[in-house]
């Protein structure tokens, strides 16, 4: 199996489970129990697995948000709610949403279930070293119904290999902010999207990049040159390289199969409007 392998299998499944930070069954649940409107239930709802924990902790595990962004909601979270209530309706959100988005004949058909299976026996490949956000979630129960059970699946796959991501980069010396810019250059995700979902302040933005201007990493439209493409690159392959673990250990069928319904089931959440600019 190739490196980009785990790159194709991540992407298939990331709408299915990436769709719970933008639906507002999400943001109604939270409220529900105690959480204020807005970015907090984000932080919370996926910290909570990590237990009551300084903000300190979510900045580092989180890796890409501005401090002081982190800081205005956690630790207060943990006086509204309990993280065990703030898990309960994370989990509330996702059969909710997931229901209205793909319906129940979906939700509860042959593939949503072969594909829970799938996805659970490459999830059983990962492992806790160094991979802190994909511990704490590995440490919930799994749950009974196959939508969700897919669901939680995709997020273990997900923290796993974001976790690998953040050693990549911190071992190519690259910084949350320049993580932030170099994503920028790429033209993949708009600059103004980035700066309003991580809330850097434009003059620390604007400094760091000039800064990669002057190395040669960035052009003066803001766009990667050859340079930083390949520092870009080369922290995608170190990235997809240990992320490899739970799709061998699923084998080349069994990941076949995966890619083809999750890629399916991902299609229909995007087709539903349910991920703003996808």
């Amino acid at each position: 199996m190739e490196p980009a392998d785990a790159r194709r299998l991540w992407r298939a499944l990331e709408p299915y489970h990436g769709m719970i930070y933008f639906v507002p069954e999400g943001g109604e649940e939270y409220t529900a129990v105690g959480l204020e409107p807005g970015r907090m239930g984000y932080f919370a709802s996926r910290s909570a697995p990590l237990g009551p924990v300084q903000a300190d902790v979510v900045i580092a595990t989180f890796f890409n948000f501005h401090p002081d962004l982190v800081r205005s909601v956690i630790p207060a979270a943990w006086t509204l709610a309990s993280p065990e209530s703030i898990l309960a309706a994370r989990l509330r959100a996702v059969d909710r949403s997931l229901r209205r988005l793909l319906g129940d004949d979906v939700v509860d058909g042959e593939d949503v279930a072969e594909a829970a299976g799938l996805a659970r026996t490459a999830a059983e490949g990962c492992f806790p070293a160094g991979r802190p956000l994909y511990a704490a979630h590995a440490s919930l129960p799994w749950p009974a119904d196959a939508h969700l059970a897919l669901w939680h699946a995709a997020s273990l796959l997900r923290e796993f290999r974001g976790d690998g991501h953040i050693a990549a980069l911190v071992a190519n010396g690259i910084d949350p902010l320049t993580a932030l810019v170099l994503h920028g250059g790429t033209g993949d995700v708009p600059v103004h999207l980035l700066r309003a979902t991580r809330q850097w302040p434009d003059d620390e933005w604007e400094a760091r990049a000039d800064e990669l201007r002057a190395d040669g990493v960035l052009d003066g439209d803001g766009m990667l040159t050859e340079q930083g493409r390949a520092l870009r690159q080369r922290v995608e392959d170190t990235t997809d390289a240990i992320a490899l673990a739970p799709w061998e250990h699923l084998g080349p069928d069994g990941c076949a199969r995966l890619r083809e319904l999750g890629k399916g089931l991902s299609k229909m959440v995007l087709a539903a409007g349910a991920i703003p600019g996808r």
